[in-house]
């Protein structure tokens, strides 16, 4: 083996093992007393509101389909019908669940399905950029004014500080790029062959292509008003109704909490889940959501056994239900089970991150 492939070769090995190394720390100190605290608080089962839990469940079904409505609202016309629109969304979020940092994973699944439908490929990784770079905006936005509502209500606690921050960055980041791809195009595209020559085995010619066919569909994306409102609108209430599956679930065990509060602490994880170490947020989402409702003046076993409720419905439930739709999506109707085994298998394939053998640079 050459210096460089052993080079290469440990540099992963290190990564990985730095990546394991975090996720059992995680799940140790974050994951495992939560565990402890819900074994201990099993007998307010007895109690629950079976009404509020299927509200919860019925709530974040909703709030997916919401995310698919999105979807189609930000691809453009030739996109395949609503039905594979919300089966490759559910597709794409089971690997953003199972697979650490899942983004690229997804990223790259979602891209292969939705140009196995014909679309072009730099029309799909705009849309697909919008589409998240936009719903992670809503989300700031949203944190952003419920903080301000339930500051006077709760108090200040030092996250909402750095959650404000990184909100606050988040929104001028956006602002940038949509400046620069739109007003300063031309800068923009200086920029990136400036920046490029220095990159081998990029092509320059090919990366200026796509900034200025982003800044094209975002001008056009600028010139539909209607458009643009509707893609806030179901970001927004794609965000509202998951957290009101949470509302739901702590309803069931007969807690309600002030709606500025909760989605004070809904957003606060949701923010936190970016963090590129355990699969959407894994071990943080629970941690800040509980420790946050728990400040709020919920009983601990309820807020513990409330958010893990949730979370099996919000994190661990789509993951089979995203299996499965990926089959239906790779198999035709009435195949077998060896080749419905064969596809699921293709899965993780589908999943790798883009290469620039398929990346969306035309």
């Amino acid at each position: 083996m050459s210096r460089n492939k052993w080079g290469a070769a440990t540099k992963h090995r290190l990564r990985r093992g730095f990546l394991i190394f975090a996720v059992l720390l995680i799940i140790e100190y974050l994951v495992i007393p939560r565990l402890v605290v819900a074994s201990k608080s099993l007998s307010l089962l007895a109690s629950i509101n079976i009404l509020w839990l299927l509200a919860g469940i019925a709530l974040e079904g909703l709030a997916l389909f919401c995310y698919a409505l999105l979807s189609r609202t930000v691809l453009p016309r030739n996109a395949p019908n609503l039905n594979t629109i919300f089966r490759i969304d559910l597709a794409t979020t089971a690997v953003a669940h199972v697979v650490p940092g899942g983004t690229a994973g997804s990223a790259g699944l979602g891209y292969r399905l939705f140009t196995s439908y014909g679309m072009s490929g730099t029309q799909v990784g705009f849309a697909m950029a919008t589409q998240g770079m936009g719903s992670a905006i809503v989300l700031n936005i949203m944190v952003w004014i419920s903080l301000l509502i339930s500051i006077p209500l709760a108090g200040v606690h030092r996250i909402y500080i750095i959650v404000a921050l990184v909100g606050m960055l988040a929104i001028l980041a956006m602002a940038a790029l949509v400046y620069a791809f739109t007003i300063g195009e031309e800068s923009a595209a200086r920029l990136v062959r400036s920046f490029t020559r220095r990159i081998p085995r990029i092509n320059e010619d090919r990366l200026e292509e796509v900034v200025r066919h982003i800044g094209v569909l975002l001008r056009e994306l600028g010139k539909d008003p209607q458009q643009l409102k509707e893609a806030i609108l179901w970001a927004a209430l794609n965000w509202i109704l998951d957290a009101a599956s949470l509302m739901a679930f702590l309803a069931a065990f007969h807690r309600f909490v002030d709606p500025f509060e909760l989605f004070a602490a809904y957003g606060i994880a949701n923010v936190l889940a970016v963090i590129p170490i355990t699969p959407g947020g894994l071990g943080f989402v629970e941690a800040s959501s509980i420790g946050l409702l728990v400040s709020f003046g919920v009983q601990n076993k309820v807020a513990t056994l409330a958010v893990l409720g949730w979370r099996l419905v919000n994190f661990w439930l789509p993951i089979p239900v995203g299996a499965i739709c990926y089959i239906s999506l790779r198999v035709q109707r009435g195949a077998g089970f060896e080749e419905r085994r064969r596809a699921l298998f293709k899965m993780p394939i589908d999943a790798q991150p883009l290469d620039e053998g398929d990346s969306p640079i035309p």
